[in-house]
């Protein structure tokens, strides 16, 4: 099996590849956080992959599957999520506190903080009483999760 040890973006690829076949490969979050894996595109070609640590793959990034002669550009996979959409700046400030203390992923935008739909997190929002929705949009966190223990 072919494993990729690079990721580009589309202005990055090198000239040699320009030519081959273009694939998509559709990843959920969790999946787009693990630097080590098999992965199969949308079109059905395996490869594997070995990345850097702390890699988070985001829509627009290409594996180049040379044996292949296939560049599959990353797509985020839409998913069900929360949208805290906080209304000033101490509630941002609390809400987030709150949501990183339980250690729980979360993205940032410029209107609300978002968080997948994961065992635990409507409790939490709950019990701060945070005003939240459900939507399903692709979910990418701010930061990768270190482990952490009491």
């Amino acid at each position: 099996m072919v494993v990729v040890e690079r990721v580009y973006r589309e202005s990055e690829l090198p000239d040699a590849c320009r030519l081959y076949a273009r694939d998509t490969v559709t990843l959920g979050w969790e999946d787009r956080t693990h630097v080590h894996g098999r992965r199969r595109t949308d079109g059905g070609v395996d490869f594997g992959t070995s990345l850097p640590r702390g890699t988070v793959l985001r829509a627009g990034d290409c594996f180049v599957i040379d044996d292949a002669r296939v560049i599959a550009t990353v797509v985020e996979r839409p998913e069900p999520v929360f949208l805290v959409e906080p209304r000033s700046a101490p509630e941002w400030a609390l809400f987030a506190y709150h949501i990183g203390n339980r250690h729980q992923p979360m993205m940032i935008t410029d209107r609300a903080l978002v968080c997948p739909d994961v065992p635990g997190v409507e409790q939490l929002l709950q019990q701060h009483r945070m005003p939240y929705t459900r939507s399903m949009q692709p979910f990418t966190p701010a930061a990768t999760i270190a482990a952490h223990h009491h």
